[in-house]
């Protein structure tokens, strides 16, 4: 009688351990799926945002050089939108990073010429193009 004792104690044991261990490993998988699901909610988030501001940039350079609207056109408020897109690029990946501020390099040495020079409209929308296609890359590899 000792004996089936022992082993339904050493089978318990074993049981409680086993039930432990997976327990812990699905709970950190969890946790671990949980915090790379919220990971890519931010950036798709952030993206969709970030693509938003780009065509409103694109639509102000438009209505700047081709329309001659003043008001729509005004490059004070392309710097909000060009300021909100490198703020948002935090929330994203390196590659889009680095085109947001290349954009926002782009925009700082041709603002003032948007409303009378088409190689500025052009070196513009490049680089709303370049970081639109940065951002169509990201979304795609998220999982």
């Amino acid at each position: 009688m000792d004996n089936q004792t022992d082993n339904r104690v050493n089978l318990y044991q074993r049981t409680v351990i086993f039930s432990l261990l997976f327990t812990l490993v699905g709970f950190s998988y969890n946790v671990w799926r949980m915090e790379v699901s919220e990971n890519n909610n931010n950036m798709r988030t952030a993206s969709f945002e970030m693509l938003k501001n780009l065509s409103s940039l694109e639509q102000l350079v438009y209505s700047a050089y081709y329309d001659d609207d003043i008001k729509e056109g005004n490059p004070r408020k392309g710097w909000v939108i060009v300021g909100l897109i490198d703020d948002l690029s935090v929330l994203t990946n390196d590659d889009v990073k680095i085109k947001t501020t290349e954009l926002k390099d782009v925009w700082s040495v041709h603002w003032e010429t948007i409303s009378t020079s088409q190689q500025t409209v052009d070196n513009i929308i490049a680089s709303i193009d370049s970081v639109r296609d940065e951002i169509k890359g990201l979304l795609k590899s998220l999982d």
